[in-house]
């Protein structure tokens, strides 16, 4: 494929460097006259180490020109890659001001030549993006076919290069056939899987992971300004946490559901607030992890009472599957504000039988909720048969065949992610998907 890369910023010249490098023919794109002018000469127009011997090479070889007519890019190209900035617009959105105004140009020029093109997506964008893009394109083709997608780029500044040779996995965004194997040839060289999902969803993903990124920056932080303050080399801390690649750097906890609880999380992330304030450090994520906690119970409480329904029938209480821990238990913090609200309700929890719970345990719920006792049900079917909606607290996959046996008159909230694809024939909600 002969591919044109629009934008030679830092994305769209280290894009067009590796792609040149890997055997393509590559024209960029830019209004920016000084810098097509430095491409053209095999000049870096970026400091990234390496890269100005590939575009040296790229130019050397006649794989790499450069240019500011969109018309001659197209015309000489399969694949436009659209790598232009979204810088923040005023309200912290992202302006893609740059981004449509491109695909115009695209979209014209394809016009212009009346051959189909596949237009890929590289720049940052909003969820939505990539089908506005689809839509601009079209609106200006004049019925020339057009086929896109969204790739996001995942490259780190002065490690860009290594990081296009090496990522984690090429995610493409679109469900036109067409455009997912123009990405797969450009990528082919690639050593990394590639993830093929809906274009809202790709773009989500690249948000996601750089705020991810920054939050584990912010929590290393918080954690070193802690240590200091109490004599502890937090490096050191953060070396150990490091090394648990069970539960701590591993994909454990990072899949949405129900709020955190139990007897360890609550109490341990007040802990850390609390002997911060006792050093005068500041250690504000950790102090919004419970803000950020309570939101997600909230929001099941409102899902709940969405369905209108009074009966509702709870399926676990304990904060989570096989033990009868009901220590800050979302699931108890749940039960009471629906009460609170006059809906009536019942649980079955397999674990919890009130008769044995002992000490803490039992102090935490005899204060919180006295009444658990009246709510409990011996067995799913009493549950099925009472409940006029279902929540679903717990993942624990034997409770599938309960749900699916309360039929397509009992609507279903599920906390827990029980359920990958929502049950045939249920009226069904999942908290964050």
């Amino acid at each position: 494929m002969n591919v044109s890369v629009f934008g030679l910023g830092y994305v769209g010249v280290v894009t067009s460097a590796c792609l040149v490098r890997d055997g393509f023919a590559v024209t960029g794109v830019d209004v920016n006259a000084d810098k097509v002018a430095m491409v053209s000469e095999g000049q870096a127009p970026i400091i990234e180490l390496g890269l100005s011997e590939l575009l040296k090479a790229g130019v050397g070889s006649g794989r790499l020109t450069a240019t500011t007519s969109a018309v001659d890019a197209v015309g000489r190209t399969d694949v436009s890659l659209v790598c232009v900035g979204t810088p923040s617009a005023d309200d912290g959105s992202l302006d893609l001001t740059y981004v449509y105004k491109v695909c115009e140009d695209i979209g014209r020029s394809i016009a212009r030549h009346g051959r189909p093109h596949v237009v890929i997506l590289r720049s940052t964008v909003r969820p939505g993006t990539t089908v506005r893009c689809r839509q601009i394109l079209q609106d200006h083709s004049a019925g020339v076919p057009v086929h896109i997608a969204f790739n996001p780029e995942f490259l780190r500044e002065g490690s860009a290069i290594r990081d296009f040779d090496g990522p984690p996995y090429t995610v493409i965004g679109t469900e036109d056939a067409d455009a997912e194997r123009a990405v797969r040839a450009l990528y082919a060289g690639v050593d990394a899987p590639f993830l093929v999902m809906a274009p809202a969803e790709a773009e989500l993903v690249k948000a996601t992971a750089n705020a991810w990124h920054a939050t584990k920056i912010v929590f290393a932080n918080e954690i070193g300004r802690l240590a200091k303050a109490h004599n502890v080399n937090g490096r050191d801390v953060m070396e150990t946490l490091k090394k648990d690649t069970k539960l701590n750097i591993s994909p454990s906890y990072l899949s949405p559901g129900f709020a955190y609880g139990g007897s360890c999380l609550p109490k341990d992330v007040r802990a850390l607030i609390a002997v911060g304030a006792s050093k005068d450090v500041e250690l504000p994520l950790l102090r919004a992890l419970a803000e950020s906690n309570r939101a997600q119970i909230d929001l099941a409480l409102k899902q709940v009472l969405a369905l209108g329904k009074q009966r509702i029938g709870l399926l676990g209480v304990a904060f989570k599957p096989g033990t009868d821990d009901l220590r800050e238990s979302p699931g108890v913090i749940l039960t009471h504000e629906l009460m609170e609200r006059g809906l009536e309700i019942r649980i079955f929890d397999e674990a919890v039988h009130t008769a044995t719970l002992m000490g803490s345990n039992k102090r935490f719920i005899e204060h919180a909720m006295p009444r658990l006792p009246d709510l409990l049900v011996d067995s799913a079917d009493e549950l099925l048969g009472y409940a006029e909606a279902l929540v679903i607290t717990h993942g624990s996959a034997h409770l599938r065949a309960v749900v699916e046996r309360g039929g397509p008159e009992v609507p279903v909230v599920d906390l827990a992610g029980l359920f990958d694809t929502p049950p045939k024939g249920t009226m069904y909600d999942g908290i964050a998907w």
